[in-house]
């Protein structure tokens, strides 16, 4: 198929425009993207995130792009406040769970990458841990220091935001008024933004630490990916992405280390995915877990979640509930099952592919490339030629449309429940037949009766 996709354009946090993309090198798209802390498992809110970095992996492998896709593990260094206060979160996990830190680390790092595996999500071609690049996290802190821009307090050595005239552009931070209106104990730092580089450990009670030129400690959250994304990708890449909640500390936090170094910024692009949210708050602030692992145990196909992401744009709050993941399930039934009767051997639709390149080529508008998808069902092109043009679109949006429909089996329990209530309907027995509907009901399935008998479907 001979076509010239459109430009790929993205949404760039920093400059708040929408700029074409073009990489620094020929060769390759360097890629960096923050990691999960590894004290718990992912929500599906923090997975959102993940899947919205694939699809952006995908688009630009689609478009003929190589790409180094750097991801780093915080299984060490990361405190309950953003403020450099409060519990590490390893170590509070570990208490949790009765294991040490870093057997907590190690099982929810595989937790996490069975989810992405779940999700189709690709892995990074690169994965760095945090506490496997200790030495880059303390020769990155030395030199901030040689440069002026640390002080050192009882607890810790911090960077000093105001030597950083351009500190807190990436989230336009109102560095005056977030002073004046600062409401928590900020201890010996000097001013309310100024954050951890290196922590001191409280009478040697943790289980990680490290020795450093100003005493046993462990590193500050934000260091570890100004070391490691360096290390990789040079200290000027072409990506940096993260979720929303990382745009005012976090990633403000990581310019300000390498301008401190560097004088200059790490990264032409920065992209935000948003939150998944209930009601009005944010998913992690709901007080409501939302595993993956819960979703499957309730008989979810893991790639119905997916769907649900793809029908809102990475940069729009997505509304989470049972009923909007339900519709996203039999909408992937319905691909699945046309696919599986449509034969193979068909062309590609020129005009089909330009629609949905220019929607996902356009900083990802996933919700207009799957109102595409849906055009080419209902479009007059053989049933092979819409086959083989969703499966080239399947490349980006990851479906897995080409496997067998899940063909729902009904236990036998159920089928044996079902016979007993017809039996009971039939001898007006109308009280055993209610019961016998609730014990249908609690395993699963609901009942709709019809002339031809009673009709079960899995809730």
């Amino acid at each position: 198929m001979n076509t010239k996709h459109p430009d790929v354009e993205l949404y760039d946090t920093y400059r708040r425009e929408i700029h074409k993309f073009i990489p620094i090198s020929k060769e390759s798209v360097s890629l960096y993207a923050c990691g999960p802390t590894v004290y718990d498992y992912a929500h599906l809110g923090n997975l959102r995130s993940y899947l919205f970095v694939d699809v952006l992996r995908r688009v630009l492998e689609l478009n003929g792009f190589q790409l180094n896709h750097v991801m780093n593990i915080t299984d060490v260094g990361h405190l309950t406040s953003d403020a450099d206060s409060g519990e590490d979160k390893m170590e509070k996990g570990a208490r949790k769970q009765g294991k040490s830190a870093w057997d907590i680390a190690k099982f929810f790092e595989k937790a996490f990458f069975d989810d992405l595996d779940y999700l189709g999500i690709k892995r990074p071609t690169t994965l760095c841990r945090a506490t496997e690049h200790i030495p880059e996290q303390i020769e990155y802190v030395e030199i901030l220091q040689q440069r002026g821009y640390t002080y050192q307090t009882s607890d810790g050595v911090y960077f000093d935001t105001a030597k950083l005239p351009s500190y807190g552009k990436l989230a336009k931070l109102d560095i005056e008024g977030l002073q004046a209106g600062a409401r928590v104990d900020i201890g010996e730092k000097k001013r309310v933004t100024d954050f951890a580089l290196w922590k001191f450990s409280p009478d040697g009670q943790r289980q990680m630490q490290w020795s450093s030129p100003w005493g046993d400690g462990f590193p500050g959250w934000h260091i570890e990916c100004s070391a490691m994304s360096e290390k990789y990708l040079g200290n000027k890449f072409d990506i940096h992405v993260g979720g929303e909640d990382h745009i005012p500390v976090h990633h403000s936090n990581e310019i300000a280390q390498c301008e401190g170094r560097h004088d200059h910024q790490p990264a032409n692009f920065w992209m935000h995915g948003y939150f998944l949210q209930l009601g009005k708050e944010k998913l992690s602030k709901s007080g409501k877990s939302l595993l993956l692992s819960e979703l499957i145990n309730q008989g979810y196909d893991p790639l119905a979640f997916r769907y649900l992401v793809l029908t809102s744009h990475y940069r729009s709050h997505l509304q989470f509930s049972i009923k909007a993941l339900d519709s996203a399930a039999t909408a992937l039934k319905r691909l699945t099952k046309m696919l599986s009767q449509w034969p193979d051997g068909g062309e590609l639709s020129v005009e089909f592919v330009r629609q949905f390149m220019q929607c996902i080529n356009s900083d990802l508008k996933t919700p207009q490339a799957l109102a595409v998808l849906w055009a080419v069902t209902k479009s007059a092109l053989s049933d092979a030629d819409k086959k083989a043009t969703i499966l080239y679109f399947d490349q980006v949006l990851a479906l897995s449309l080409e496997r067998q429909p899940v063909v729902e089996t009904v236990p036998q329990a159920v089928l044996d429940l079902a016979e007993q209530r017809q039996q009971a309907r039939a001898a007006k027995h109308w009280q055993q037949s209610d019961e016998l509907r609730e014990q249908i009901l609690k395993l699963g399935f609901a009942v709709k009766d019809s002339p031809q008998g009673c009709i079960l479907a899995k809730i």
